[in-house]
Parts: structure tokens; sequence; C-alpha cells
């Protein structure tokens, strides 16, 4: 009898921890002891693994077993130990060669008849293994498209503990998965989409839809029921800029630890499209638990966060989104450490003018004024501040909808917006930053310089609407973005003109 070692992996909000597995077996009274710091869970691996490994056609002899979760200052949670203890066991009473797990990682949950189940998170823990220069990655068979994601690591998957010990012992090797990302691509690549020719009219809406992505802007979208707002909302991932590989595995990542994966189509190739009912709480948002996972807000990192009937959030639970849309990241704080989750994402809003919708129509609305104040007043001005366009969703006439001709499509508009996004990705080049969203006061200075004429403009608009220094800002940024999409280097007066005419709306609502 003896003592073996095999290396596993925890996450921890969206870090992985590498962690070590020992098992030492001696003589003394019959028992299975587990430390390490562990949740219940994990404390109940012990059931599990005895047992699956005598189902397994394996004996356990009557010794003293003790495993240890090393470093014990980590907390372990998760049912993702269960093999990585059971190969630790066999390894020290002689069942498995020691040799044989050497700079190989192991996860998975076992049933009580040693089947193994697929597990979450596998592939940030892939690459967090690639990364600390382990050779062989063994995953449930269900999780290895998603772990073969990762190059420069063999994967190894199975369906059995008994499998995987043949493959260990040399009675039946495991051939290694070697999948193909284009295959993946390829197989996504036929997904029915929807498209902005669908939409007949709303010009104006679709227009500020394009300039939003194309400067990775904030859109808030305010009109009458069935004017077509959330009908443009659910398009624009279709003219957002297809994600880099890079950040395809970023998103996936973030996915892979919610276990929300596809596990025949692993890799995220589109932009996400998070559409958030309004009794949704602050930590469906933001994420939390006694273990911090991410929330809608992180599943929304790349893409897009849609709030559809923005005024029935509760107050408090929009508030908590001012700081992400700033900073574009999420601090968690809790005793046992600081939990940091992405939010760079693009929140696009839809409302009502009024409880009843036909608000500022006196010969349709039934709401009092009181009524209306107190509806738009669920939205804070810190809140309207950090909205970078705000537009107007008219009723739809007849005539308009029963025209019958040819609309621009989706894969036009996203020609424009890919050109535009591109000239933004060549002058921040080597900055934290790709968009004219993520300008900061230092660069709006260099990259938005306004010539006398339209620092005259901009002095008028300040001083007649009220802008404060953020709105101001975003007035800028708006306009370096409409630039951006003629291909003009200076900003001009027709680029601040629209800019400040997509802050004029909140004033006619907000400034009553």
């Amino acid at each position: 009898m003896a003592f073996s070692t095999v290396t596993s992996a925890v996450i921890q909000g969206l870090h992985v921890e590498m962690l070590q597995v020992e098992a030492d077996v001696s003589s003394g009274l019959p028992m299975f002891h587990m430390v390490g710091y562990l949740s219940s869970e994990v404390k109940e691996a012990s059931e599990r693994v005895r047992t699956a490994i005598r189902n397994s056609d394996f004996i356990l002899p009557p010794k003293k077993i003790v495993i240890n979760l090393s470093p014990a200052t980590v907390k372990k949670h998760g049912p993702s130990f269960d093999l990585p203890i059971a190969l630790a066991v066999l390894s020290s009473i002689g069942s498995i060669p020691a040799d044989a797990l050497k700079h190989t990682v192991a996860v998975g949950e076992l049933s009580l008849n040693g089947q193994i189940q697929e597990t979450a998170g596998v592939l940030p823990i892939v690459s967090e293994a690639q990364k600390a220069g382990c050779k062989t990655c063994i995953l449930p068979r269900q999780n290895i498209r998603e772990g073969s994601l990762i190059d420069g690591i063999q994967i190894i998957g199975a369906g059995s503990l008994k499998e995987i010990c043949e493959h260990l012992t040399g009675e039946r090797k495991i051939k290694p998965y070697s999948g193909s990302v284009r295959e993946i691509e390829k197989d996504l690549s036929g997904a029915v989409q929807l498209d902005y020719s669908d939409v007949q009219g709303q010009e104006a809406l679709k227009r500020a839809s394009e300039v939003a992505v194309a400067g990775g802007h904030n859109l808030l979208l305010i009109g009458p029921p069935g004017s077509g707002k959330s009908m443009i909302a659910g398009r624009i991932p279709t003219i957002l800029p297809p994600p880099s590989m890079e950040e395809s595995m970023e998103i996936t990542k973030i996915y892979s630890v919610l276990g929300l994966v596809d596990k025949r189509y692993p890799l995220i190739t589109g932009r996400p499209f998070r559409s958030v009912h309004h009794t949704a709480t602050k930590a469906a948002l933001i994420g939390g638990g006694i273990v911090p996972c991410p929330g809608e807000i992180s599943l929304a990192h790349g893409g897009v966060l849609f709030l559809d009937e923005l005024a029935e959030f509760p107050k408090q639970v929009l508030e908590v989104l001012r700081q992400p849309l700033e900073e574009h990241q999420i601090r968690i704080t809790r005793s046992r450490g600081n939990y940091v989750f992405p939010a760079g994402f693009m929140l696009v809003a839809a409302m009502n003018p009024c409880p009843c919708g036909n608000y500022p129509d006196v010969t349709k609305c039934t709401c009092t004024e009181g009524q209306v104040q107190q509806y738009l007043g669920r939205i804070s001005q810190p809140f309207l501040d950090r909205i970078d366009i705000c537009i107007e969703a008219p009723r739809v006439e007849y005539e308009v909808i029963r025209r019958n001709e040819k609309l621009e499509t989706s894969a036009e508009i996203r020609r424009r917006v890919c050109i535009a996004r591109e000239i933004q990705s060549r002058r921040y080049q080597g900055l934290e930053m790709s968009t004219n969203a993520m300008l900061g006061a230092k660069e709006i200075e260099k990259y938005c310089r306004l010539e006398k004429e339209e620092e005259h403009l901009m002095r008028r608009a300040f001083t007649n609407l009220g802008l404060t220094a953020r709105t101001y800002h975003k007035v800028l940024k708006v306009a370096r973005t409409i630039a951006d999409l003629e291909g003009r280097e200076r900003i001009g007066t027709e680029h601040l003109k629209e800019a400040l005419g997509y802050r004029t709306l909140d004033k006619k609502y907000w400034g009553r």
C-alpha cells in the first residue's frame, strides 16, 4: 500500500485553481476519510467513489484510506473530483501504474455503476492545464469536443471508470480525440438568422442601431407597443461584427463554467444576445451565490444585453448596471476573496412612454400626469446618462406595412459596421480599447477634437440642453462613430447634430 497523487482543478468564479488529489492507503481501522476544505457535495464523493470502484470490478482492501485535496486554503465544490479521487485510490492500491498519471489532469463525476458523467467548466480547466504544462487531460466522453478546443494538450475521453483504468494499464488504449474547430464553425454557419429586411419602416431606428453597433454604444428605444422596438433589438446581433477566435474562446469559457455550451458544437462563434425578464434580481444580473458565478451581464459579454420593458425593472436592479457600464467588469467581494467577471457588453433597452403606452398622444393616453411621471421616474438620471443613444419608435402606418419594396439587409449594414470597427481598431491599436464607446476623457480630447464651428455648436447645445459632463462626452463619442461610418477623420457639424439628436428624446420625457 502506498501514496499517490492525481492533478485536478477547481473553478473559483471564472478563475481556475489547479490542485492535487492525494490518496494514502495504510494499515489501520478500515475507513475512507476526506479532508481539504470540502463542500458538502465533495464530501459525499466518498460514497460515490467507493461504490463506483466496487461496481467497476475492483476490490478495495479493508484499510485506512485518507484523501486530501490540496491546497487546503481553497474551497472545493462540485462533483468533478469523483474521477481523480477514484484514480488516486486505485493508483495507491496498485491497480493503476503511478507513472500513468504523471502530467495528467482528470475531472469528472461518477455514477454508482462507474459511468463518468459530464461536468461544467471543462474549457477553462483544460486551458489552465495546458498553461501549467500538463500533457494529457482525462475528461467525460460528453465533454471531449469542448476540451479539444485547446491546442497543445492531449484529450482522452472515457465513458466509465473501468474503461479509463484499462487505458492507463495498457489493456485497451483509448485513441486521443482530434477534432477540428473548422468543422464546428461549418456546422454552425447554416444557422437561420433574423434580418433587418424583415422590418418595414422605422428607418430612424435602423440608423440608430447601426450607429450604436458601429461604436459599441448603449441604446434606448422608446415607443408605443407594437412599434417594432423588440424586432429591431432582436436583429442587432445580425449586424455585429463576427467575434475573433480569441473573443469566441473567451465567451465560450464563460458559458462553459455555467454548463451552457452545446456538447456537440461547443465553440460559440456568434455574438451573445441575452434578453432579461423584468423580474430578474440583482444577483441574476451581476452574478453571485455562495461561490459566486457569472450572471446575465457576463453572459452578454462580447454581445448584447437586452432589457425589454425597462421601466418595469425594479429601480435597485437597474442601478447595479451603472458601474459595469462604466468599468466593463464586475467585482464581487466575499470573505473568501474577490471575484472579477467580464462585462464588455452593449446595453439595448426598450420601454413604453407611459403605463398604457400611448403618451404623449393625449387623444389615446389614459394615464394621468402623475402616473406618467411616476412611471418614467423609475429610470434615474444617472442611469440615463450612461445611455449613449435614445431614439423614439413611432407607430407604423398601414401604407408602410403594405409597401412592397426591397429593404436593406443585415449583411449590407454589417459591412458598413465592420469597416467602421476596423477604423477604430487601427486608431486605438496598442490601447486597452477597441471601440469609440470605451474612450476615456483623455482619449476624447485626443481623438474627438472639434474645430471652431463645431466647438461653438457644442457650447450652445451644452447650455440649452442642460448636458452633464458625462452626456457631453457621450455626444462626442457618438459623433466620432458617425464620422467613422462616413470614413471621415474630422468630426463635422452634421455629425454633431445627429449625435445631439440622440440626446434630445430623454429631455422630452424626463426633462419635464
